[in-house]
């Protein structure tokens, strides 16, 4: 077992609840809006904007990299532990692609039809659902 000074705690919650819970976590990756961050025990504390993408967590007790949808939020780390605030995350297993798929092609309507009206306001909340379903499907198909 490693030992409590070369490994993270990672949780990731979002407005539903509590997604995910790790206290063996060996490195955290995440999309930030300036990039990917690669996170390991004793690493300087950091907060950073999420983008729209998947967390990977690689756990120190086994060779299990579990992937989770995250959608936006923020990340904060400090003292070993890291905490993502998503406004939504799936885990890669509970990913249903169909549901996903539906998603995706409801935004895509949603998008033509508000580029038409020349609505912005609706044309920034259909790319938004765009992105959380193609992230949804990117996770889910690896």
């Amino acid at each position: 077992m490693a030992d409590d000074q070369s490994v993270l705690t990672v949780s990731i919650v979002t407005p539903d609840g509590n997604v995910y819970d790790n206290e063996q976590v060996k490195m955290l990756v995440v999309k930030t809006q300036l990039g990917e961050l690669g996170i390991m025990a004793n690493h300087v504390p950091v907060i950073a904007s999420l983008a729209f993408d998947e967390a990977r967590i690689q756990s120190a007790n086994s060779d299990q990299k579990d992937e989770i949808a995250v959608n936006g939020g923020f990340i904060e780390f400090s003292d070993n532990v890291a905490t993502i605030v998503a406004d939504s995350a799936e885990k890669q297993a509970d990913i249903d692609v169909d549901r996903a798929q539906s998603a995706r092609k409801r935004a895509e309507a949603r998008i033509k039809k508000a580029q038409d009206a020349h609505d912005k306001d609706e044309l920034a909340r259909a790319e938004v659902a765009l992105r959380r379903a193609i992230n949804r499907i990117n996770v889910a198909g690896k």
